[in-house]
Formats: C-alpha cells, structure tokens, sequence
C-alpha cells in the first residue's frame, strides 16, 4: 500500500517544470539528495517490517532529511550526538567515511539483528565507531549534559595534552526536537552551556533544534524556540524546505563554534510527516489538512524541486533516482531479515559484565575522610587523565574536607567547582570520559543524586550496552550519603535510599566501612572505570568520615592501619565466630562490631561481614562466612534495602539456616532526635541477634521462614 507522502512525492514531481539553471548549487547537492531519498525509503521501508512483524522500531525521520546538509558541512571527526530523527545526516555522514553500508546498517538497527554495527541487535540507535556518532536513546534530552561534558573534555584534552580520540579542533554536535527543549535536562544543560561560555571556558559545542512544531501529539507554540534561544547563546536560523540555506548557515554556524570554542544554537525548521511513529495515529489529533499542508515544506521535495528548477536533473531522472533507491533499500531490508538475532540472555548482557580487574593494595592512615583524600591525591598524580569535580570540592575542600588541599597541589584545571545541577556535573562526567578522562564526580549528598538519577541509568549505564561495548563512559560519582550525622539532620543530608541504584544493570557500587578499605576500593574503582570502562559509584558514609574509635573513645580503632586490597564482589569478614554471622555494610559494620564483643560477653561468637560492594553483591563470601544463623543489619529502608537481595541471595542458594534482618524504617529521617525512631540502632540489633541464637533450636532447616521485619 503506497503511503500518502510517497505518492505526493511523485505527483509533486512529474508536475515540475525545468527552469533556466541560472543558479549556482553546491556541489555536494547531489549526495545531499541522494541521502535524504534513503533515509525516506528506510522510514517507508521500517513501516513495512513492522506491519510485517519483522521489524521493530519505525520513529521516522521523514520531515528532517534537511539534516543531511548539516552533516555535509561537518567533519566526520566531529563527534555527533543526534536526534532520533537524524537518518539523513547518519546516510550523509557515511559517505564522508568510504567503506561502509549505511542502509544496512539502519535495517539491522529495525530488525534487531546481532551484526548490526553499533548495538549489535540491542536497539534501533543512530550510531558508529568510525562514523563519531555516539549512540542514544530514546529518552527525552538525557544526551545534553553528556554533549556538555564532551565538548568540555575535547578543549580541556587538548589544554592538559590528554591522549583523545577526538582531534583538538573538533567540534561536538548536539540534536534535540523542539518538545525535548522543554525538558529540564535540556534547560541544564545549556544553562550550563552558558556558564561557561560566561567563564570564558573553552566548550566547542553546536546545539541543533530540529524543531518540528509538535512532540508526538502537544503542539509547540508558534516561534516558542527562537523566543527563548535566539538571545542565549549565539543564534543561527535556517529554513528545512531550503536545502542551500540549511547548508550555508550550519556551515557558518559550525565554522563560529570552531573558531571561537565556544557553544551556539543552531535553530532548523522542520517539518514531522507519516506521525511520530508507526503506531502513531496521527488523525486522532491533527486535522487532515493540517497534514497535507505539511507536504508542501517536505525537505526531500524542496531538494527534487531545486534541482529540476536548476535543470541539473529532470523530473524524470529525479523519479528514476527515487524508484532506484526504493529498490535499494528494498533488497537491503531482505538482507537484513535473513540475518541472525540475539539468541541467549548471555548473548543480551555480554557488554554489561564486570569484568576481573587486579585489585591494587594500598596503604593510607587515618580516618575515612583522610583516606579518600590520600587516595584521591595519588590517582591524581598516578593518572594525568584523572580530574576531580562537583559542588564545593576545590576552594572548600568539600562540605566535610575530603577534598581539602587537592586544588592547591594539582590546580585548578584538574580538580575544580562546578555550577550546582547534578545533571551536569554527571554530564560532565560522562562527557569527559569519552575524551580520554578518568573523571571522579562529586554528588554532594545522597538525596541530591535522585534528581540526576537518569544520567546514571538511562545514559552511563547504558553506553556499552547500545554500543556493545563499542564506547564506553569510565567514571567515579563520589556520593556523600546515609545517616547518623550528630548536629545537621533532616532527610536532604540524611538519605538512607539506595534502591534507585541497585537496580542498574552493570552499574558497581561501592560502600566503604572503614578509611582502609575506603583507598582500596576507590583505587580499585578507578582501575575498573580505566581497563574495563566501568561506571562506579561510591557510596561513602558521612557519619564515619571523622570517627576514629570503635569501642570506647581514645581506642583509635577505626583508623586505617595497615595495606588492604578490595577486589569488586569481595567481602571483608571480621572474627570467626560460629555462633552467629552479622552481615552488613557501611555505618552498619561498626554496630555490628560492637554489638558482636557484647554477644561475646554472653557467650555468643559472632562474626562480622562487611560486604563493601552493594553491586555486585559478595554472593561467594555471603555463602562461604554464613553460619547456621544470619543476621542481616540494614540500615537502609525495610522496603527497597539492601538486605532484600541479601536474604534473596541466601535462599536462591539454598541457604539451610535461620536467616534474619533488622533494618530502618520506611521513612524518611527527620531532623534532630527524632530520627531515632526510625533508624536502626545496636539495641534493636542486639536484641535481634539474641533473638536469632536463641530460636534457632526450634526453627526447620530445611527451607526456613524469612522474617519481613525484625
């Protein structure tokens, strides 16, 4: 069945007179044109497979094809994040790099075949190695900081000569629609944009609004984007249905931001034909001559009409071109039916293993605080790629000193403050780490992280899964977290909620007890984001950054002594007591501790599991230290906590003994004393463990009962 705008299409065609060619064209014009006609027969064609049942994705780009002049006018090195509705540029952009199949490329991204060349059948994504174009999703705007943090790394590579694999002189480019431009994201991330261009800081980076006048079915006020961009940052404007303006501007747009290293905003008029998407029902919300009055603004039609009117080609020869390239990518879609897909869930998630890294052995003294700072300072000097960054760290040292002192002995260009949006700081992460960087990231308190939590799991995390491990994001976010502060309160720098990252695929969590551990995990960290591209985070207790005792004051227990190594997925265990084993992590591991010498007082040994990483879990050392009682202490929430998958992991393997957790509230912490009544505490934890031990007598083995609550 032929769509409406194929037809109109060729209708519109056959109609064309040719002119007197008076007019002079760029020479890239045909290869424009020649782009523009596959990316719609793949639009066409990705319809087809759907309403077939073999293929899976049809978010068109018909109505943006003017984009393909952008791409001609662009480096292939210029790294390119784009709109989804980018195909022409992706088609035009290939042919800048000999030696690739672009509409095969695109048809195995819709039929989620293995060889497609970027996501390896995982998703249909506009993206390629040799190409620079870094793969997205579909979430709305999530790309942006990454595209800040990017052209932030490609100037700040080139300052501190950091091996990149972007040249000096790149430039970054950054698609987003006109309905994306609402979101909060996108505001961040060129306010932040804006910062720094106010600074004077180098970020060579070109914002591009396709703005097609509606986001799937809301309508985007008339002159809405050039309203609010025209006056933020230098502004350019160029008119889809004019294939020479659109090609004259980008170039001077792209040549401005080249030139001056500095952000621009690049506005394109576009049109949306055939819907938002396959499913889409366009009718339900626009009236049919509001559709067709579209047609008349068709970007490949304006180019069809410009070369007939030029007499370069006529009508005819532009209809034989555009059967021709129906034909084309027919045959290709034939290809890439036939192809295999992803056959095993191993197959599915082999680019988000946590691959074996060496862990490092370290030795630092002190307290955890002055840990992460001897530890940091040495990745600093060890790895000239390393930066550190977020709210307050350089001039203040971080609101509890753990980056005191860093600025002043490795400058400002390597550790430094960054505006207060946790969008950006993670987009900043994200972005350098792409230009040769091992950023470690600071989120100055664990609530503030919620906010932001999209950067982490629908942009880092992801990376290596749409790119199959192709690009990768290596990154540290340090995170200043749970409770038990003495003097500053309330639930903003109390948060005991980790649940929102727990459940990122590929994504390790880290949480240090103890000053020791805390340099050996971090160095570790920064091993795995550097060998394997692994994005970490660093769960650091706010309440132990100071403390020194463990039993009584003056005992200095709590400091860190003597060399540890912290392997990813490896516990610590303390004592061998058989008895009763206490399993825990973070503030939860000194409770444990004590609570454990009193049990010994009455004739319990009891031995004590730090289990340091929260992702992925010490399955191994849970099962080897777990005696014939379990005590899991959580002081996160009973709802979404940490001991959840502990007692999972126990049962899952068979686990034959009496298993219990005590845990805090599902509450959030209130300011001052009060937070006492929902937190967990050693009474609550004593009482549980003499609860465990002696009950245990007359508890099944087999298969055990799992208390929801103690």
């Amino acid at each position: 069945m032929t769509d409406p705008i194929d037809a109109h299409f060729t209708a519109a065609v056959r109609a064309m007179s040719p002119g007197r060619g008076d007019r002079d064209l760029p020479p890239v014009l045909l290869d424009v044109f020649d782009s523009q006609l596959g990316s719609r027969h793949l639009d066409l064609a990705a319809r087809r497979l759907g309403a077939a049942g073999q293929g899976f994705y049809s978010i068109g780009s018909s109505g943006h094809e003017s984009n393909a002049g952008l791409a001609a006018v662009l480096r292939p090195s210029d790294p390119a994040l784009l709109h989804y509705r980018s195909g022409a540029f992706y088609l035009q952009r290939a042919r800048q790099v000999p030696g690739h199949t672009p509409l095969l490329d695109v048809l195995l991204g819709v039929t989620a075949a293995q060889d497609e060349p970027i996501a390896g059948g995982r998703h249909k994504v506009f993206g390629h190695k040799a190409l620079s174009i870094i793969p997205l999703t579909s979430t709305i705007a999530s790309h942006l900081p990454r595209a800040l943090g990017l052209a932030f790394g490609i100037a700040r590579a080139a300052r501190l000569a950091i091996d990149s694999p972007w040249p000096s002189d790149a430039i970054v480019i950054c698609g987003f629609g006109d309905a994306s431009a609402n979101h909060s994201t996108a505001v961040g991330a060129i306010n932040a944009a804006r910062h720094c261009a106010h600074q004077r800081l180098p970020l060579p980076l070109l914002f591009v609004c396709e703005d097609n006048g509606i986001g799937i079915s809301v309508r985007t006020p008339p002159d809405w984007i050039s309203s609010v961009y025209s006056t933020q940052l230098p502004y350019f404007f160029a008119d889809g249905a004019d294939p020479v303006s659109v090609m004259d501007v980008s170039a001077e747009a792209a040549a401005w931001v080249r030139a001056n290293r500095a952000p621009a905003f690049l506005h394109l008029r576009t049109v949306r034909l055939m819907g938002h998407a396959g499913s889409d029902v366009e009718s339900g919300y626009r009236t049919p001559a509001e559709i067709t009055a579209d047609y008349a603004l068709d970007p490949v039609l304006a180019t069809a009409a410009l070369l007939v009117s030029q007499s370069v080609l006529t009508p005819s020869q532009i209809l034989e071109r555009y059967e021709a390239k129906r034909a084309e990518v027919d045959a290709a879609a034939a290809e890439a039916v036939s192809r295999p897909k992803l056959s095993s869930a191993t197959d599915v998630m082999r680019p988000l293993r946590t691959s074996t890294v060496e862990a490092p052995v370290v030795s630092v003294s002190g307290t955890l605080a002055q840990s992460v700072n001897q530890a940091l300072s040495s990745l600093l000097t060890d790895d000239s790629g390393v930066l550190v960054f977020g709210e307050d760290v350089a001039g203040k040292g971080g609101v509890y000193g753990v980056t005191r002192g860093l600025r002043k002995k490795f400058g400002p260009t390597r550790v430094f403050d960054t505006i207060l949006d946790e969008q950006s700081i993670l987009g900043m992460a994200l972005g350098t780490s792409m230009c040769g960087f091992l950023p470690v990231a600071e989120i100055q308190y664990l609530a503030y992280v919620h906010n932001a939590a999209d950067q982490l799991r629908g942009e880092a995390s992801t990376m290596r899964f749409f790119s199959n491990d192709q690009y990768r994001n290596p990154m540290i976010v340090r995170i200043a977290g749970y409770a038990y502060q003495k003097g500053f309160g309330g639930h903003f720098h109390n948060d005991n909620s980790i649940a929102a990252l727990r459940d990122i695929p590929g994504l390790v969590i880290a949480s240090p007890a103890r000053g020791d551990d805390a340099a050996a995990m971090l160095h570790t960290c920064a091993a795995a984001a550097r060998q394997n591209g692994q994005v970490c985070v660093f769960l650091e207790p706010i309440a132990l950054y100071h403390t020194r005792d463990l039993h009584s004051p003056g005992d200095n227990e709590w400091l860190a002594t003597e060399p540890v190594s912290a392997p990813i997925g490896r516990a610590r265990v303390y004592g061998t007591g058989t008895d009763l084993t206490l399993v825990s992590f973070a503030n939860g591991v000194p409770m444990s501790l004590r609570v454990a010498r009193r049990l010994e007082a009455h004739g319990i040994s009891a031995r004590v599991l730090d289990l340091r990483w929260l992702a992925p879990l010490p399955v191994d050392d849970l099962l080897k230290h777990a005696t014939d009682r379990v005590l899991v202490v959580d002081e996160t929430r009973r709802t979404g906590g940490v001991s959840e998958a502990v007692v999972t992991a126990l049962v899952d393997s068979d686990y034959s003994g009496v298993v219990r957790r005590v845990t805090s509230e599902d509450s959030f912490i209130p300011l001052g004393a009060a937070a006492n009544h929902v937190l967990l505490d050693e009474d609550t934890i004593e009482k549980a463990a003499h609860a465990v031990v002696g009950s245990s007598d007359h508890v099944t083995r087999h298969n055990p009962p799992v208390s929801p609550g103690l």
